[in-house]
């Protein structure tokens, strides 16, 4: 009995998708300080003139976390790729990371946001953070 042996060959790429990761980082980061400007200005605008925080979804603030979330998919799904997994599958990856990561990241900040709008929102002393280890 005489066994073949098989050669699968890798999926070659003509170049790794580098430009790509950039990008992604770099969309990501402009949202980002976008999205940071946005809520800043919220607080400022509570702080002064006791304006309402919540909701937080207008479409200012969810098309800068969206940008946020595409970036994110982007930079990690490229980085992905250039280590040589499928397209497909490190786009799925990477959006099912960013979406669960951002989703979780959106429900906390507007948890946030209705303590600091209540008013029972307590600061947290990252001074005396040490004494626990």
């Amino acid at each position: 009995m005489e066994f073949e042996i098989f050669e699968l060959p890798y999926a070659q790429l003509a170049q790794p998708p580098y430009l790509m990761v950039g990008l992604g980082l770099g969309i990501a980061v402009l949202c980002g300080l976008t999205f940071s400007r946005l809520i800043e200005a919220k607080l400022e605008g509570w702080k002064q003139d006791r304006l309402a925080l919540l909701p937080l979804g207008n479409a200012e603030t969810s098309l800068a976390y969206s940008g946020i979330l595409i970036g994110i998919t982007l930079f990690i799904g490229s980085a992905l790729q250039v280590f040589g997994f499928g397209a497909g599958t490190a786009l799925l990856v990477a959006l099912l990371l960013s979406l669960l990561t951002g989703g979780g990241l959106w429900v906390q900040l507007e948890q946030l946001m209705g303590q600091v709008e209540d008013g029972s929102f307590k600061a947290v002393d990252f001074d005396n953070f040490d004494q626990f280890f």
